[in-house]
């Protein structure tokens, strides 16, 4: 299996993170998930729940997919709360569903991120770096992306062009 899923966690399905993520995957043929369609209920020590959409999600991307790529946009300095829910609740896995979270190990892992403007937040990559340390996974790297009056300026064009060719020679 050597397939790619993009998992896009912004609070607006069709903002300019989807833009990105569209151009991205027009030009890679990537699958995409919208985590803004799924119900992912915050982690807690109780797992009330885990009748929510995550656990058949996370199922899904360990078993069909070997990269993982995140893409989100930049709210207050880091990743957006959808993708930070999702985030915390590979808890859920790498405690109840030991066998599953164990397979995390050895997939690759890289992130996308997307604001107004060209200006990257230094230390944003941290949490995505650190854990997939944590797991076992390979970080393949990220970059910073915008969108300027609705639209993908061509620095930004590069870059995801740069991006993908980068990613083709690890996955």
């Amino acid at each position: 299996m050597n397939k790619t899923v993009i998992l896009q966690g912004s609070s607006r399905s069709f903002g300019d993170t989807q833009k990105i993520v569209n151009s991205f995957a027009l030009k890679s043929n990537f699958d995409i998930i919208d985590l803004n369609t799924k119900n992912i209920g915050h982690y807690d020590y109780e797992y009330k729940n885990a009748a929510d959409d995550f656990m058949p999600l996370i199922t899904d991307v360990i078993t069909n997919y070997s990269t993982i790529i995140f893409a989100t946009p930049v709210y207050w300095y880091t990743m957006s709360g959808i993708m930070k829910a999702f985030f915390d609740r590979i808890s859920d896995v790498i405690r109840t569903e030991k066998d599953l979270g164990r397979q995390l190990r050895g997939k690759k892992m890289a992130m996308i991120r997307t604001s107004n403007g060209n200006d990257l937040v230094k230390g944003f990559n941290m949490p995505f770096v650190e854990s997939a340390k944590y797991l076992g996974m390979q970080y393949l790297g990220d970059i910073h992306t915008w969108v300027e009056q609705e639209k993908i300026p061509e620095e930004v064009n590069n870059i995801l062009d740069t991006f993908l060719a980068t990613l083709k020679k690890t996955i």
